[in-house]
């Protein structure tokens, strides 16, 4: 096996649910914090690898979980805690975040453009959120990379509430037993479109959608009976994959898009 420091190469893995910052916000009249979303701050671990030449985002499969679809004294902005927001707003709100940080101080572009972008996605820059745009990416060194999420495949419920997915075999072969283009997928096309520096977007969607039967159900590293794996109690992992799997075909395609930057470059 090749050893990435042999071509003077480091990988890092940064975790990051949302792109934005998770916060705690004290409890008015009480003791202690409460968990929220801090939609207008980007997370912490942004900064550290705004240099590298290869950055490659993810987002959206945390944005399933039961704090964001609940919506209730969660999502935060300065210091205002929406008692309810809609998560559909809430995600293109913290992708405007991300995006905002992306932006290169340097990239220009048509004035009547940009405000027609602005008016759109609802995307306003204001003085006190400079700090967040110095912390951005040059296009000229840094190649970013926006992966898209992939649908769940529970039936009868959600991780949560009896889901399953343990029956299914086979994959899909007719599109017509797809489930529909989440709206999120569209909130984050959107944004991409608005944006000026540039993102290689990668939609694995649609082809993840197919994979019904590649997640690993009750299968998840330990061992369990035949009886506790039918148990109701018993969570079944039908958003996340089984490696080796569907997973490796991203990573094929992220290879290729990395071989034809190469090439781009070299013809320079």
């Amino acid at each position: 096996m090749q050893n990435p420091k042999d071509y003077n190469c480091s990988v890092e893995f940064f975790r990051s649910h949302f792109l934005v910052q998770e916060w705690e916000m004290p409890i008015r009249n009480g003791k202690g914090t409460r968990e929220t979303l801090r939609l207008d701050i980007i997370d912490r671990s942004l900064p550290r690898y705004k240099n590298a030449d290869t950055i490659i985002f993810t987002s959206g499969h945390w944005w399933t979980h039961d704090k964001t679809a609940l919506r209730k004294n969660y999502y935060q902005e300065g210091d205002r805690v929406y008692s309810e927001l809609d998560v559909h707003d809430a995600y293109r709100r913290a992708l405007n975040t991300w995006a905002k940080w992306a932006l290169y101080k340097d990239s220009k572009g048509p004035k009547e453009k940009k405000e027609k972008n602005t008016i759109k996605l609802h995307c306003l820059i204001t003085v006190a959120e400079e700090q967040w745009f110095n912390n951005n990416v040059d296009p000229k060194k840094t190649t970013v990379y926006l992966i898209g999420y992939s649908a769940s495949h529970f039936s009868g419920g959600q991780w949560n509430t009896g889901g399953s997915c343990d029956h299914e075999t086979e994959p899909i072969t007719d599109e017509k037993y797809l489930t529909p283009y989440p709206t999120k997928m569209s909130i984050l096309e959107e944004v991409l479109h608005g944006m000026k520096t540039p993102v290689v977007y990668m939609n694995i969607t649609r082809m993840a959608d197919f994979r019904k039967e590649g997640h690993p159900l009750v299968y998840r590293g330990h061992k369990m009976s035949e009886q506790e794996r039918k148990s109701p109690e018993v969570y079944q992992d039908c958003s996340r994959w089984c490696l080796p799997g569907v997973p490796d075909s991203w990573n094929e395609l992220l290879y290729t898009q990395i071989l034809v930057k190469q090439r781009q470059v070299m013809q320079q």
